[in-house]
Order: structure tokens, then sequence, then C-alpha cells
């Protein structure tokens, strides 16, 4: 049974930084495009970034610059490294599995996600 979970989540201060991991259990993350999501409360849901199986990555223009998502392989997670958090970051993150190597609008796995509160 494949299984994303999310971690690192948190409450942050304006300007603060949190790193966000996702890891998988009945599944390898390295042969899959690896994607980040948030959705706020009265909103919809927003892809952030997307990392391929090479490695290469696409940010959203909301986040480009001070989000940035890897692979990590001592740990066998994805990570979203946020920088300079706002309080419009609050949401919940979903890290979410693509269904080949490239990063496309499909994702078949989806983690449950982790709260992210960004306020002083």
């Amino acid at each position: 049974q494949v299984q994303l979970v999310e971690s690192g989540g948190g409450l942050v201060q304006p300007g603060g930084s949190l790193t966000l991991s996702c890891v998988a259990s009945g599944y390898s993350l390295d042969y899959f495009a690896i994607g980040w999501f948030r959705q706020a409360p009265g909103k919809e849901r927003e892809g952030l970034s997307c990392i391929t199986t090479h490695n290469d990555t696409y940010y959203s223009t909301s986040v480009e610059g001070r989000f940035t998502t890897s692979r990590n392989k001592a740990k066998n997670t994805v990570d979203l490294q946020m920088n300079n958090l706002k309080p419009e970051d609050t949401a919940v993150y979903h890290c979410a599995s693509g269904v080949n190597w490239r990063c496309t609008h499909e994702y078949d796995y989806w983690g449950q996600g982790t709260q992210v509160t960004v306020s002083s």
C-alpha cells in the first residue's frame, strides 16, 4: 500500500524558515516526479514546486526564490526548504507523486498534509 507522509510543519514567525519532508512507504520516490502543493482555508489548492527524477525543479511565481525543493538521498525524502515565510504562506502543505519522471499535471498519490502557520 502506497502512502506519502509529510512532516516538518509548525508555527513560525514572519521571515522565518521551515523545511518540510515527504517520505513514502510501499513506494520509491526515486522514480517519480514529486510535487508540493498547499491549500489555505477557503482557497483552491495551489501548486508550488515540482522536482523531476533528474532533479530539474520548477516553482510557482508565488514561492520562487524563497522555496527550494530537493531530494535527500540519505533520508529517502523529498524536501521543501521554505525561507522568508510570510503570513500568506499559512496553509496545509501536501506532497504528491507524479505518474512518471517528469513534472506534469498528473499526480496519483497524495499525502495527508502538514500545517504551516506563519504568524507573530
